[in-house]
């Protein structure tokens, strides 16, 4: 059986503005343009870049939050764009979701009980009352809270401990893959050295699977195997964690690890600066999209767009200043 649990093919997610009068459709977002790559069992995937690239619109197509506008998702071999009745449901419970803002995805009118045995009700109703409740105290233990606290309501926990409550509701099912969309940016930062240890440790426990959300590299270096740099809604560089960390070549990776100190030897050489804003993903630039503020840019990059393509090691990158003629194999 093949090790890739999830594979994006050609992924775009565009959403129609509309205006006027009669609201008619005058242009599209494009949140998430011409996305591919393939995520094995047990690995963690980061996507990274800066606010607005699309990152936290692509997991969510990817989950079937939002639907796509073209290409397709495909999960343990079946494409999710024809899944209904069983296989839905079945997909839904091997995939989950844990969201950045731990005070917004909890509903304050529900116990951490419900919130967090409600997934085990919807998909296993034949449990018993007694053994859900039991499974929710087992839950919230593992994420490091007190089991009697299932009478508590969101509001009389921390930030730290809700998205453990969070992490708990998003691993009831023991799921294959989890979504994880910043979980730790909301938190202090010695509670999100916490946070990820945990995450870390679940992972081993379940056999879990990650794509990792974020715009800090520091976190993307500690969680992740590997990582897929997205720029605009395109996937510009995609590298073994160390590998990218150590040797980047796209310019706006180089740039994005260039904007971070670093202490010791063997990191990154420090990036130039970027000039300029990112460009609207109403009208992205012709060619390569990042071409307006790239510090290598040269003719042929405002007229003709890059394909993330093999540039050895184990990297792909979408620049013109390498072969174009070999795409880049999926994992």
């Amino acid at each position: 059986m093949s090790d890739i649990l999830l594979r994006a093919e050609n992924v775009s997610k565009f959403f129609p503005i509309h205006s006027g009068l009669l609201l008619r459709k005058t242009g599209d977002v494009r949140a998430v343009d011409d996305v591919s790559f393939a995520i094995r069992r047990g690995e963690t995937l980061g996507l990274v870049g800066e606010s607005g690239c699309g990152k936290s619109t692509l997991g969510r197509t990817l989950i079937k939050l939002y639907e796509p506008t073209s290409g397709k998702v495909v999960f343990k071999d079946k494409d999710t764009l024809g899944l209904s009745g069983k296989e839905l449901k079945g997909f839904k419970r091997s995939v989950q979701m844990i969201f950045q803002d731990p005070y917004a995805s909890l509903n304050p009118r529900h116990t951490v009980g419900h919130i967090v045995g409600e997934p085990l009700a919807v998909h296993y109703p034949e449990m018993p009352r007694g053994a859900r409740e039991q499974k929710t105290k087992d839950l919230l233990r593992k994420v490091g809270l007190n089991p009697d606290y299932t009478n508590r309501y969101p509001h009389e926990f921390s930030g730290g401990q809700r998205q453990r409550i969070s992490i708990a509701r998003a691993i009831a099912l023991e799921p294959d893959l989890v979504i994880c969309d910043e979980p730790v940016s909301a938190l202090d930062v010695s509670i999100q050295a916490q946070v990820l240890n945990l995450m870390k440790d679940l992972q081993q426990e379940f056999g879990l699977t990650y794509i990792f959300i974020s715009h800090d590299l520091g976190v993307i270096e500690h969680m992740c195997s590997s990582v897929a740099v997205m720029y605009l809604g395109k996937i510009v560089e995609r590298a073994p964690a160390d590998q990218l960390f150590a040797d980047p070549k796209h310019p706006y990776t180089r740039a994005l690890l260039g904007a971070v100190p670093r202490i010791g030897a063997g990191k990154a050489k420090p990036g130039r600066a970027l000039k300029g804003d990112v460009p609207s993903p109403i009208h992205p630039p012709s060619g390569c999209h990042f071409h307006p503020r790239c510090p290598v840019v040269k003719g042929d990059c405002s007229r003709v767009s890059p394909v993330l393509a093999d540039a050895g090691g184990g990297h792909a990158v979408s620049c013109l200043r390498f072969p174009q003629s070999s795409p880049a194999a999926r994992p």
